[in-house]
């Protein structure tokens, strides 16, 4: 199959393990990965600049289908030489006395953000590691996003009853999904090439070995009986 699809995803997400699926499934189709901001995903698809988006949810999903893939860890990040760095794991109720920065572009969903609120909202995730590493107040992001911006000066670890977001797979609604995004759906939900709603690949026509015709020879020679001599009469 040829032609091209075009694959946006946010920070953080990393779709390299179905990219290559792709590339084995659909060779002759060239995959296109553009990283964009948790602001313009879901716009890039709506436009038809890009044909599907790697994004968290909750968010932006009008007009959109979106498949979930995955849950992400939530973690709080700090310095390492903060009163945490001993933790391997913390609650809401150990952030209560600091202040807990909230970027324009987080994702998570809180109905009450804990903490001491902050002056000002960072207007980047990336802002706010920032901030941190400057040892004024605390992040809650999803790991990935902890991994992503990770500094050897600052440490993070699981926050247990936080809210989480997921990484979903997100298209257009229509009323029947071009095939290409039919595959897409099916690389990351781990379907195997047989298992695809894409189109099954046209079965290959066995030929059949041509029959060899076995050479006749010369019908054998029909030995002749030797012809029966008659008995000489006796006389009378």
């Amino acid at each position: 199959m040829t032609g091209s699809f075009t694959l946006a995803y946010v920070p953080g997400v990393t779709p390299g393990k179905w990219a290559r699926v792709w590339q084995e499934r659909l060779p002759e189709t060239e995959l296109t990965l553009v990283q964009v901001t948790v602001a313009e995903a879901a716009a890039r698809v709506r436009s038809g600049e890009a044909d599907a988006a790697l994004l968290r949810l909750p968010g932006d999903r009008e007009d959109l289908h979106a498949i979930p893939l995955y849950t992400e860890t939530t973690v709080v990040v700090f310095p390492k030489d903060h009163e945490f760095a001993a933790a391997d794991e913390l609650s809401l109720e150990d952030l209560k006395e600091h202040v807990l920065w909230q970027p324009l572009d987080d994702t998570l969903q809180w109905d009450e953000l804990p903490g001491q609120p902050p002056v000002e909202r960072p207007e980047t995730t990336a802002d706010a590691v920032e901030i941190v590493a400057a040892g004024v107040g605390l992040l809650v992001v999803p790991q990935s996003l902890a991994r992503l911006h990770h500094r050897k000066d600052l440490k993070y670890v699981a926050l247990a009853d936080a809210p989480q977001s997921r990484v979903a797979l997100a298209f257009p609604i229509r009323d029947e999904n071009p095939e290409l995004v039919e595959h897409m759906i099916g690389i990351v939900r781990g379907r195997t090439v047989n298992s695809t709603r894409g189109p099954a690949p046209e079965p290959v026509e066995k030929k059949q070995p041509p029959r060899q015709q076995q050479r006749r020879g010369p019908a054998p020679a029909q030995r002749k009986q030797p012809a029966k001599r008659a008995k000489p009469r006796r006389g009378r």
